[in-house]
């Protein structure tokens, strides 16, 4: 079917021009993750379960990390799977892979070179979404928001939790006014991230999902197998991440209202946050605002600190603070 092109539009922010088109031209920076190949094969093959108009993964910037087991270990065999399957270019530069793309993701594993790589990605005017985790620091993941503001560059990051039809069906339930909830699921370490930056920003996210920001400060309890976060938020709600390690690793989200109290019931797939990105890329719109996401991440690392400190509260205007 003769691709249907219309002039090239403005829809958003600034110097962040998108072409609305039938499919966007999407490049994918860091080939060491599964969700490359699943998120791929979502735009890419019509035939497939769920799949989501709107975008076409043409050109791949390999990456990897050469001291990170989960990356070196796969980036090869994913960079393979995406050419032969999926006949996508892959280039030797984040430059010349901006230069024929519409807009951008960020997949790398490793959330340590996010900002090396989100810098020519912004520099370049092109609408990015950066996968877990942002970054592999606080402080790193204000700098990429602060250079996407200077550059007005639309950007958002997200979990795939957030978008689970069992989470959305949650947020929905009217329960009267919230006063708390808990979130559990998998909070596997990786020595060079922050504790709960690397699998634990799944429950993170899922338990801002129903809080929202407000949280005000943290206090973590932390054993080999299983850390307990407990947020206060404002108005006195209290949030709880428990992080599971070593034990059996389910995820769901327990909301406590005025009126009842309401459980996650089943789990998800990546497809709605696949149609979030391909949504985002045409508005410019974060469906999570980037105030959002910096407080998560502070939560995260207000949770380190407690730790660090032997569980006494932490500030999250603190742990901000020192990172601006």
């Amino acid at each position: 079917m003769k691709r249907i092109v219309f002039c090239l539009a403005v829809l958003g922010l600034g110097g962040s021009r998108v072409a609305a088109a039938e499919d966007l031209r999407l490049g994918i920076i860091g080939l060491d993750t599964s969700h490359v190949i699943a998120f791929t094969k979502l735009l890419n093959d019509a035939k497939s379960k769920d799949h989501v108009e709107g975008g076409k993964v043409v050109v791949g910037f390999k990456g990897g990390s050469r001291d990170v087991e989960s990356s070196w270990s796969r980036v090869n065999e994913y960079t393979g799977q995406l050419q032969k399957q999926f006949g996508v270019k892959i280039v030797d530069s984040i430059e010349e892979l901006c230069g024929q793309v519409d807009a951008v993701l960020i997949e790398s594993v490793d959330g340590r070179p996010h900002l090396a790589q989100a810098r020519p990605v912004i520099l370049a005017g092109k609408r990015l979404f950066i996968d877990k985790p942002l970054a592999g620091s606080l402080k790193d993941a204000i700098a990429i928001d602060r250079l996407a503001r200077e550059h007005n560059v639309p950007w958002f990051s997200a979990s795939s939790y957030r978008f689970y039809d069992s989470l959305v069906e949650l947020k929905k339930t009217d329960v009267g006014e919230i006063r708390g909830a808990i979130s559990f699921g998998p909070a596997h370490l990786e020595e060079h991230h922050p504790d709960m930056f690397w699998y634990g920003i799944h429950p993170t996210e899922a338990l801002y999902t129903i809080l929202g920001t407000g949280c005000e400060s943290v206090v973590r309890t932390a054993t080999p197998d299983t850390d307990v976060i407990t947020g206060i938020w404002s108005n006195g709600r209290v949030g709880t991440l428990r992080g599971l390690r070593e034990a059996a690793t389910p995820h769901q989200v327990i909301v406590f209202g005025t009126k009842r109290v309401a459980y996650q019931k089943g789990e998800g797939d990546y497809a709605p946050l696949v149609r979030e990105i391909i949504k985002f890329f045409r508005t410019g719109i974060s469906p999570v605002p980037p105030e959002e996401t910096l407080e998560m991440f502070a939560f995260m690392e207000a949770a380190d600190e407690s730790k660090r400190q032997g569980g006494c509260p932490v500030k999250i205007a603190d742990v901000l603070k020192k990172s601006r």
